[in-house]
């Protein structure tokens, strides 16, 4: 379905109305890209949806969660190995509050 281009004064409406200041070269621009934009909403609304369920997600999804399992902690010293910093047996990050906070 070819839709009427959008006059000057629809899109110079539609600027104020989201408190735009346009060029006469943007809303030439725009006219085109807003015309190009109501088509594609004209066909998206012209798709027959009767009897289909909203759905959230496009396809079905599911999560897969692993069993909860007591396992072992990571020995202190593979931990520390790929830490940036450390104090001791500590992780060290850097101070956040100043003195006297």
């Amino acid at each position: 379905m070819q839709r009427e281009p959008l006059s000057v004064e629809a899109v110079a409406h539609v600027a104020r109305l989201a408190r735009l200041e346009l060029s006469k070269e943007r809303i030439d621009a725009y006219r085109t890209q807003l015309a190009g934009v109501l088509e594609h909403v004209a066909k998206v609304n012209a798709i027959a949806v009767d009897g289909v369920e909203p759905m959230a997600y496009p396809f079905e999804t599911s999560n897969r969660l692993a069993e909860d399992e007591i396992a072992p902690p990571m020995p202190l010293d593979d931990l520390l190995m790929n830490a940036p910093a450390t104090e001791g047996r500590f992780l060290a990050v850097p101070r956040v509050l100043a003195e006297g906070d």
